[in-house]
């Protein structure tokens, strides 16, 4: 641990962990992989029955998937059975003709020199196949069957070689073995990063070429069975690691991380630490890409099962500063620490943090003060005098009322105004309201004492009320808001002397 601070400090320090409180995994025996570690897919077709017929039809591509030492053993006895069988049809032709009696005869024009027995017949094929040409044995003009045999040999060897060498040449220039210098991390992780839960692994390259276009794939083999009861054994979803933000285009120079985030989108949302020891999966991860020096794509798999992946760790650095250059150490390739990560997965961890939380307690005072803010800064809060009509006489508030009712018909298109206005009430009871406010908005909110006249006659009911909140004082706050002073005596004494005499009559 003193080693690992020193070279990558505190940050990348060693979590010890209580193996005493942490989650046994249960002995597994070894199960088949899909894909193994180094990218050979575990699959074999079997009972093809007559469809063996296809490969046949596609033979160049048939020669080039097959492996090398079939590959070598075709194309050995592909020469040797051709070669063997020009051979036999030049010894043929000189049977035929009777040359072979008379190889030593130098009166007679056989249809090759020099050729009296089958060894000369397949040496004058390879001289001729070849091009060497030594010059002693040749083709004579008194031989058009040889003629006709020459140009076919020709033509034959042409589409012989071509075929073969293409063939070896192809399957010599495939980027297999380039992928051979990718590697990919021995274990994938489960950690948090950026404060999300994630699955991770490293890809590197260790070549000094490029790929180009290097992009990246995840595909999680699983077998599950669908509400309909249908049982898929390798069921293949994609795991996102970054379609959409552009991360799965690598630019891979150096070792990268690859990360996958678990979300209510992952088919690890419901996956635990607890959960992931009686899991079974499979994770495929693709590289593909363009090697720079042929142009050709490449492409190098591996896989991961659950028992590779490993929870609450992080892989450690590889990367360094050095004189000039960066440096990538890849003895610590695969090696990972332990740190901090919770055991639960991502779909408990939202179920816990959408739980209502309790809401804070109101304490009396505050909400005192509050309804006391609030009657303060509201109409509500404000004290009303009452209705001058209510400290009318009787025949007067009949006939306010009787007003009042014929102003509410007309005038309730105007929200902001009552209904009915002192300009509409009879003369004297104007007289008398004006009066009434005036003795009542001095004594009680201080207002100034309104003018008869032409102007009192014209204000509404809304203007006036307008009035008062425009002229009320700040209220301060007490016991209560703005006490409203007792009135001594009755209403009556407040009146004019003619609507006292007129009260008295009724």
């Amino acid at each position: 641990m003193s080693a690992i601070r020193r070279k990558f400090g505190e940050d990348y320090q060693v979590v010890n962990t209580n193996r005493a409180m942490s989650f046994s995994a249960p002995a597994k025996r070894k199960r088949q992989r899909f894909v193994e570690k180094n990218g050979r897919c575990n699959v074999q077709h079997g009972n093809l029955g007559g469809e063996t017929s296809r490969y046949i039809s596609d033979l160049f591509t048939t020669l080039v998937d097959l492996k090398w030492r079939w590959n070598l053993l075709i194309f050995l006895l592909t020469y040797t059975v051709a070669w063997l069988i020009m051979a036999s049809m030049w010894w043929i032709i000189a049977y035929i003709r009777g040359d072979l009696g008379h190889g030593h005869d130098e009166s007679y024009t056989p249809c090759v020199a020099n050729v009296y027995n089958f060894p000369s017949a397949f040496l004058f094929f390879i001289e001729t196949e070849a091009t060497i040409g030594y010059g002693y044995r040749y083709i004579t003009e008194k031989c058009p069957e040889g003629i006709i045999l020459f140009l076919f040999q020709s033509l034959l060897g042409s589409i012989v070689d071509a075929f073969l060498i293409g063939c070896m040449f192809i399957k010599m220039s495939q980027p297999k073995k380039r992928a051979e210098t990718l590697m990919f991390s021995q274990d994938a992780v489960i950690s948090q990063r950026d404060g999300k839960l994630c699955l991770m692994f490293r890809v590197g390259n260790l070549r000094n070429s490029h790929m180009v276009s290097a992009q990246i794939r995840c595909k999680l083999i699983k077998s599950r069975q669908t509400p309909e009861g249908e049982f898929l054994p390798l069921d293949q979803r994609e795991l996102d690691v970054g379609f959409g933000t552009g991360a799965d285009q690598l630019f891979l120079v150096s070792p990268l991380t690859i990360c996958h985030e678990i979300n209510s989108n992952s088919p690890f949302f419901d996956l635990s630490q607890r959960s992931l020891m009686n899991e079974q999966f499979e994770i495929v991860v693709i590289l593909e890409g363009i090697v720079e020096t042929t142009g050709m794509t490449c492409q190098a798999r591996t896989s991961y099962t659950e028992d590779e992946v490993l929870w609450g760790h992080r892989f450690l650095p590889v990367m360094s500063l050095e004189e000039g250059f960066f440096r990538v150490d890849y003895s610590q390739f695969h090696n990972t620490f332990e740190v901090p990560t919770p055991p639960y997965s991502v779909k408990e961890q939202d179920e816990k943090s959408s739980l209502p939380s309790p809401g804070p307690v109101l304490s009396p005072t505050l909400l005192d003060g509050r309804s006391r803010r609030e009657r303060i800064f509201s109409l509500d809060g404000v004290p009303h005098t009452e209705e001058p009509g209510s400290k009318l006489p009787s025949k007067l508030q009949r006939m306010s009322s009787k007003n009042g009712k014929e102003i509410l018909k007309t005038g309730s298109t105007q929200p902001t105004e009552k209904a009915s206005s002192t300009g509409d009430l009879p003369l004297r009871v104007q007289r008398f309201g004006s009066l009434v406010c005036q003795g009542e908005a001095e004594n009680q909110l201080q207002l100034k004492p309104l003018k008869l006249g032409s102007e009192a006659h014209t204000q509404s009911a809304g203007e006036l009320e307008h009035h008062k909140l425009v002229s009320m004082p700040t209220p301060v706050p007490g016991p209560s808001l703005n006490p409203l002073p007792a009135s001594s005596g009755r209403p009556e004494d407040s009146l004019p002397p003619k609507l006292r005499r007129m009260n008295a009559d009724h």
